[in-house]
């Protein structure tokens, strides 16, 4: 059987479908947009028709989302991201999707439908989680800190004022405000810029980084890339250990918010491809074989015909993909994912794409009314259909319905 015939029974592969998106972060998550509003702002006015959230730890600024997004007529996907260690890979240890850290799994879960207000048992979970990755940005933010002062640089930088300063920035409460590596190392950078004149900028770094260092020192986004890799990362002098999140605690934790485990694909987004994704075929048996039945790229990161060949192979093997943009630092990218470079997606991957987030939003609709989604609670696929590309199909349609619906009564307002 041919592939495009597997992604869809449509000849016409990817022609015509709405522009789709299920991964962008919010803030007051690090985030290109300044608000949720002008997410939706981004995406309407590039006629996106349904767009997914991947935040980390906190979803209060979900409702904001929900609402910009239903006036807008842009269908809203609800999502996070989890960092998960796994420590069963054989021989001791594999590079999985980050590339510098052993045993480190980048996990997301789609179409959340119990996050406001989780279950206890998730509650509990979604805290334990925050307040260990809280700690680590607390030790984090004082180790930069010691580093630049002794450099000659102290700002005064600390953790609570830079929470702080992310929700003003934000217009939302510090509660909802947990610090990622982004966050410190733009406040570093901010403080930098802020305090010492641009001859000298590059000559602190150095000092701070105890190397020289060739950074453009007026390139806001180059700095704070460069304070992460020189500070931050494994081996460096202020990088500390994330707390231990088991692969089934996340997983468990997806499913107790209703959502799907879903598995991002760094592929050539790493040089050489991480080995536990490479080839396709075997990161198809890996992902089935802890239950994820649906995956997502990034394609920005990839080259076209790299992300054609996990398509295929993956949806060969009953998983639905999906596409996003992260939009998790400060340049601003349009919200239609591309392939690297700007290069346009394949008609191929453009059908897949739409077809995973077709499922996903029906998934996201029919749990939502007390419905079986496309999996149960404890991540096996929905029975009652007669194979996997029938499920497929039938929720396809489904999100099929419910997107174009949406993006027409958009047209028509």
């Amino acid at each position: 059987m041919d592939d495009s015939h597997r992604l869809s029974g449509d000849s016409h592969a990817g022609s015509g479908r709405p522009i789709v998106n299920t991964h962008v972060h919010l803030p007051p998550n690090f985030s290109a947009f300044d608000t949720a509003d002008q997410a939706i702002q981004f995406a309407a006015a590039e006629g996106v028709a349904a767009l997914g959230t991947a935040n980390y730890f906190d979803f209060g600024v979900y409702r904001r989302f929900a609402a910009a997004a239903v006036e807008a007529g842009v269908v809203p996907l609800f999502g996070l991201e989890i960092i998960a260690l796994i420590d069963d890979l054989p021989g001791g240890g594999s590079l999985i999707n980050d590339p510098t850290n052993l045993n480190r799994m980048y996990l997301c879960g789609k179409a959340l439908t119990r996050f406001d207000p989780p279950i206890p048992s998730a509650a509990r979970r979604m805290a334990t989680i925050r307040a260990a990755g809280d700690d680590r940005m607390r030790r984090m933010t004082a180790l930069i800190a010691a580093r630049f002062a002794q450099a000659g640089l102290d700002g005064g930088v600390t953790d609570e004022r830079i929470a702080a300063s992310v929700a003003a920035r934000c217009g939302v409460p510090v509660e909802w405000v947990s610090l990622q590596e982004r966050h410190v190392a733009q406040a570093f950078q901010e403080s930098l810029f802020r305090d010492v004149e641009l001859a000298d900028r590059a000559a602190v770094l150095g000092r701070s980084f105890e190397a020289p260092t060739s950074v453009d020192a007026t390139d806001a986004v180059a700095v704070q890339e460069a304070i992460r890799s020189n500070l931050m990362k494994a081996g460096k002098p202020a990088f500390v250990p994330e707390a231990a999140v088991s692969f089934d605690d996340a997983y468990r934790l997806i499913l107790e918010l209703g959502g799907i485990p879903c598995y991002p694909i760094l592929a050539d987004g790493a040089s050489p491809i991480c080995p536990f994704e490479d080839p396709p075929e075997v990161l198809a048996e890996r992902l089935l074989g802890r239950g994820i039945h649906c995956a997502e790229l990034i394609p920005g990161r990839n080259r076209g015909e790299v992300v054609d060949r996990y398509v295929t192979v993956l949806r060969r093997a009953g998983i639905v993909v999906m596409a996003g943009t992260e939009h998790n630092t400060k340049r601003m990218i349009p919200v239609e994912p591309t392939a690297v470079g700007g290069e346009p997606l394949s008609d191929l991957s453009r059908e897949a794409f739409w077809e995973g987030t077709c499922v996903v939003a029906a998934h996201q609709a029919l749990s939502t009314s007390g419905q079986p989604g496309y999996i149960d609670g404890e991540g096996r696929p929905v029975a009652g259909f007669a194979d996997g590309e029938a499920r497929i199909r039938s929720f396809r349609q489904v999100g099929a319905d419910l997107i174009t619906n949406r993006s027409t009564e958009r047209v028509q307002a």
